[in-house]
């Protein structure tokens, strides 16, 4: 394991570089403040708030025997944000032992230079959660058969109700895309990536938590599964692409599903939302019940979605038009070497051909007159 050389002066506690390289222990610290206080009698009923995953609802049911099955629900609410906030603080801790423990390792043998250097820990950091949470959706999925019955994606709402692994689901992405802001902070990012940064994880925080809220968590959830498993394709690209230039073939092949699950996620949330969810027997709105079946939500839920698939559909289409541009600048390069040196080349034969004649062996008619 490497060392790391210590710098001579310690910055002042609690300055802004001492928090910066000690955040990871400050907010492990935090943590196991809430995971004491599960001990205490007295402090176990709030440091549960934080902990476990909030309002349980126990349904019994009679199998084919007599015997009774009892079946574990759950609901969202507004103890769910102390829940959020304290899973939010182990995403930071986990940002921080995957960049120290794997990325920074694999930076210091490759050498990049400062952009790749940024880019490759963002592609680290964000394949590794993509991986993690297709393969949890996907497990989701399929053990809730919503790929196998699609009509389970409108049938029955509102969806009160989750199994515990939905609800985790969705409170383990609530609180990774918030701990994405104050990384902002302790990654020392550069002012002009800040904006585009926000943009997105607005966008992500938006869409989650509607979802969650709104009680549409099953198309929110295969949605989530099919934007991450392109998202996924995409930095995976990227980290191969800095190992080695030369392999781009995964660019190509992320842009083609990336056109297909824009299309996708606007078929799939206008078949829900706009037929489904408008042909339900349910309708009207009713807080008590979660019930946001009415015109207004289904047509500001389906212009969310319109307008972010074309927001990403635009900045897809620049980024490939830049990387036209930038292919052709590089091809424009190698020409002109190639050109230059041919001329030098051709110069040279010259020189050497008039250097001979002058100089060099001479002439038949030079010969005559030196005879005479």
């Amino acid at each position: 394991m490497a060392i790391r050389k210590k710098n001579n002066k310690n910055p002042p506690v609690f300055s802004h570089e001492f928090v910066i390289q000690n955040h990871a222990d400050i907010v492990s610290c935090v943590a196991m403040v809430f995971l004491l206080g599960l001990m205490f009698e007295v402090t176990s009923k709030v440091a549960v708030l934080f902990i476990t995953v909030q309002y349980n609802v126990t349904i019994s049911s009679n199998g084919n025997g007599s015997e009774e099955t009892t079946l574990n629900y759950f609901h969202h609410g507004l103890k769910d944000l102390a829940t959020v906030f304290f899973y939010m603080l182990v995403a930071i801790i986990m940002h921080a032992i995957i960049q120290e423990y794997v990325l920074d390792k694999i930076n210091r043998k490759m050498h990049f230079s400062k952009t790749k250097h940024s880019k490759f820990n963002e592609s680290g950091q964000l394949s590794i959660f993509y991986l993690f949470s297709c393969v949890w959706g996907a497990s989701i999925l399929t053990s809730e058969n919503l790929l196998s019955n699609p009509v389970s994606l409108w049938e029955g709402y509102p969806h009160t109700l989750m199994p515990f692994q939905m609800k985790f689901f969705y409170i383990s992405q609530l609180g990774y895309w918030l701990h994405a802001l104050p990384e902002l902070y302790f990654q020392k990012t550069k002012k002009e990536d800040v904006p585009r940064q926000l943009v997105y994880i607005s966008l992500y925080l938006v869409h989650i938590a509607g979802a969650y809220i709104l009680n549409l968590n099953r198309l929110g959830l295969v949605l989530l599964v099919l934007h991450y498993f392109v998202e996924l394709l995409f930095h995976v690209s990227r980290l191969v692409y800095f190992s080695n230039e030369n392999r781009q073939s995964g660019f190509t092949v992320w842009a083609i599903l990336y056109v297909l699950g824009r299309l996708l996620t606007l078929s799939l949330s206008v078949l829900t939302v706009g037929f489904g969810l408008a042909g339900a027997e349910q309708q009207g709105l009713d807080l008590a019940a979660g019930n946001f079946n009415v015109l207004f939500v289904r047509v500001t839920v389906l212009a969310a979605i319109c307008a972010t698939q074309a927001f990403m559909m635009w900045k897809f289409i620049n980024f490939q038009l830049r990387r036209w541009r930038e292919h052709a600048q590089q091809q424009a390069q190698k020409k002109k070497p190639v050109s230059v040196k041919s001329k030098a080349k051709k110069d040279k034969t010259n020189g050497v051909n008039g250097t001979l004649s002058s100089n060099g062996a001479d002439s038949p008619r030079s010969r005559k007159e030196k005879s005479s």
